[in-house]
């Protein structure tokens, strides 16, 4: 596992039976809900539009701290164009231009194998660009799954631009260059699977796709490429991982696992499951939205457990992923038992139930998740901002809090110490702020899916991995 790395009814398999257990607090009116829900949409919104360089479209890793540029940033940004414009936040002229100047600058990004002076490789882009230039930040890694996010964007943007106007012409134009670039086939190292990804300096990264988690749409986009597509063993190399690697049980849930709730919501934005089944889920019984469904519940019954006593987690207050955290250290913690120990507290890391679990909580990690299951994530948002108001500002809320760490006196990694509320981050991370934004999106009018729907590669790609059903037909 990589550490860098819907609007669902009520009566969606279990959903009925699982609400009726939320408190009565959470049954707040509706017209409330909404407000708070437009306003949060729009705040994400605007930390795209604001901080995202408009000479060349590249988005920051990170804000306000000077970040330099994440590609996947960068593909959450594309795809919250178009959202910006259903909403009525933006003109489609000025998404237009915006998406046309992005893809134009990285359409004219040098390509190669050298360490310095290049964007990317084989049509793979570094994970980490420089704000100013768009070439390669320091010694990172090109990234087949960064790429794929940033290709996802780009692909939604393809759909979504469908008029007859010049730059929409051109930006379709463009996407199928970005795309028909990559060479799927050169990142088969070790065939069929995929590996993470590669630098000049030491080559192929030695580890590969394999198990249920965020990389599903590296294989379906592979699959899915008009120019160099893998073959579909590729996808089913991916699927004979899974029972060694995912399937089990979880506070009392059956389920593909992976325990940061990212996994479970990163290819969610951009591919409607709800009905579609590959070849591993048919046999199952179920389909991914559901399975996402579930890890959502799961992460919300892991909380109001809390098997670690960390303070704050309830069944209104959850949510771990990948994220911020406030430090690498160990320190002496007294328990909601009462009982100290030495507990280690991480910067940053892909935090998970059973994984990394240092009482770090990330408000976009429940979020991520409110179109599978808006009946448990309205309320934990609501009461994120009620009770925690220090992690909610101008483009939303901050990255990550942690209730528990109330250490004055550390050095820390990132953000502050709020008196008497713990440790809060004082950065937001583009990489997720786009899983909220989009899950908002599909949630309150499937903004993204009813388009994505339409991409003949997403289809194309999803056929060849041998799903069928729902609206794949």
């Amino acid at each position: 596992m990589s550490l860098l790395t819907r609007r669902a009814v009520l009566a969606h398999g279990a959903g009925l039976a699982l609400a009726a257990n939320l408190p009565s607090w959470a049954e707040a009116p509706a017209p409330a809900a909404d407000l708070f829900l437009a306003d949060l949409e729009r705040r994400t919104f605007d930390f795209f539009w604001e901080t995202t360089d408009a000479k060349t479209g590249l988005a920051p890793d990170r804000w306000p701290t000077p970040s330099f540029a994440s590609i996947a940033a960068v593909g959450f940004a594309l795809s919250a164009y178009p959202v910006g414009v259903a909403r009525g936040y933006i003109t489609r002229a000025q998404a237009r231009e915006r998406t046309l100047t992005t893809l134009r600058f990285f359409a004219g990004l040098p390509q190669g194998p050298g360490k310095t002076g290049v964007a990317g490789h084989k049509g793979f882009f570094y994970h980490f660009l420089d704000m100013k230039e768009g070439l390669r930040f320091a010694q990172c890694e090109l990234s087949t799954v960064d790429t794929s996010l940033l290709l996802m964007g780009a692909l939604h943007a393809q759909s979504f631009f469908d008029g007859e106007q010049a730059d929409e012409a051109a930006i379709r134009k463009l996407v199928d260059e970005l795309y028909g670039r990559v060479d799927w086939a050169w990142a088969q190292v070790r065939p069929p699977s995929i590996s993470h990804g590669w630098t000049p300096e030491k080559g192929f990264i030695p580890s590969d796709w394999k198990g249920y988690n965020e990389a599903m749409m590296v294989y379906l986009l592979a699959l899915g490429s008009p120019t160099k597509p893998v073959n579909p063993e590729a996808y089913d190399a991916w699927l004979s991982t899974y029972d060694e690697h995912s399937w089990g049980e979880s506070q009392g849930q059956t389920l593909l696992r992976f325990p940061p709730l990212f996994g479970h919501q990163f290819t969610h934005c951009w591919v409607d499951f709800r009905g579609i089944r590959d070849s591993y889920m048919r046999a199952k019984g179920l389909d991914y939205f559901e399975n996402s469904r579930r890890a959502t519940y799961v992460q919300r019954d892991y909380a109001s457990a809390n098997p670690l006593g960390w303070q704050g987690y309830s069944a209104e207050i959850w949510g771990i992923s990948a994220s911020d955290g406030p430090a690498d250290i160990k320190l002496a913690y007294t328990t909601t038992a009462g009982k100290t120990e030495k507990r280690r507290f991480i910067s940053y890391a892909g935090r998970g139930m059973g994984l990394y679990d240092d009482g770090t909580l990330a408000p976009y990690a429940a979020g991520g998740s409110i179109a599978f299951a808006p009946e448990i994530v309205i309320p934990a948002l609501v009461a994120i901002k009620e009770r925690y108001p220090h992690t909610f500002g101008r483009y939303g809320f901050w990255d990550a809090f942690n209730p528990s760490f109330n250490y004055p006196d550390v050095r820390l990694t990132h953000g502050r110490i709020e008196p008497g509320k713990g440790w809060v981050d004082t950065d937001m991370l583009g990489i997720d702020q786009g899983p909220l934004l989009a899950m908002m999106g599909n949630h309150r009018g499937e903004l993204i899916w009813s388009v994505m729907r339409k991409n003949p590669h997403l289809v194309r790609g999803l056929k060849k991995a041998g799903f069928t059903g729902g609206w794949l037909g």
